[in-house]
């Protein structure tokens, strides 16, 4: 069932959004070679908990984790830990979610370890590129594969491949809630988009095939082929003047991370 949200249920929701974005931003300006994802955890945990939220995906579903960190093969879901360091050169994917009064807030970026590759850059200026692509076809009227279609024929016109194993869904007292958002789709299939509807949107994009599988820790999901992945994600809401970025900064300006929007 699709939960729509009153224009108060939103704004309470941007508070959610907007620790869950500092928790990422204060992730990101800690990434270097050398510092594992488990210190990345501890950072956005105490970040989040600072500001009187819950880490919303700690426990969740028995995740051990305040975020995922997904490193270059590695699409979403990664375990953090004290033996994995980032090294130069690599990518990771980072993905916080906060509980704020029982509004869950759900973002992800990818972001540079040192100085990448040129082939890993273009992935993840693509990647964040469908996701702005995506977020302007969430207007009321449009369908849920009008936001597929925006993503999925930028990815693949640039030789990506797109996921389908795993999608974007809808946002709200539950982190997870209908209706799934796939990375692809035709026009005008789908749910019909109306005002109030709050997804996260989130292009999953791979340097090679879209094919997948998940580790043995039931969690870590990386590309079959060991081509890299990028991950970007934002929770918008739909409303009568166009998508809003709910999971924003509560003060409204971006700040450039590498060269993209954050």
């Amino acid at each position: 069932m699709i939960i729509i949200k009153t224009p108060q249920q939103i704004e309470e929701l941007k508070a959610s959004g907007a620790v869950s974005k500092l928790a990422l931003r204060r992730v990101g300006a800690a990434i270097r070679p050398g510092v594992s994802t488990l210190e990345l955890d501890q950072i956005a945990e105490s970040v989040i908990r600072m500001h009187g939220a819950i880490p919303t995906f700690k426990g969740y579903q028995g995740f051990p984790g305040s975020i995922c960190a997904s490193v270059n093969d590695e699409v979403v879901h990664g375990i953090p830990s004290a033996d994995v360091r980032l090294s130069e050169g690599d990518i990771v994917s980072i993905d916080t979610g906060a509980t704020v009064n029982g509004w869950a807030g759900d973002n992800a970026w990818t972001f540079y370890v040192g100085e990448p590759s040129d082939e890993a850059k273009a992935l993840c200026e693509v990647t964040r590129d469908c996701l702005k692509a995506s977020i302007a076809q969430a207007v009321p009227g449009n369908h849920i594969g009008d936001i597929g279609y925006a993503c999925q024929s930028l990815a693949e016109k640039h030789g990506y491949g797109v996921l389908r194993d795993y999608v974007g869904h809808g946002v709200g007292r539950d982190m997870h809630e209908d209706p799934n958002v796939p990375n692809y789709g035709k026009r005008g299939r789908g749910v019909r988009l109306q005002v109030g509807m709050v997804l996260a949107i989130e292009p999953m994009i791979t340097l090679g095939s879209p094919e997948v599988y998940t580790a043995e820790n039931g969690w870590t999901v990386s590309t079959a082929d060991g081509l890299l992945s990028a991950h970007f994600e934002n929770t918008i809401a739909i409303t009568q003047d166009g998508p809003v970025v709910v999971s924003a900064d509560a003060d409204g300006p971006w700040c450039s991370m590498y060269g993209g929007q954050l």
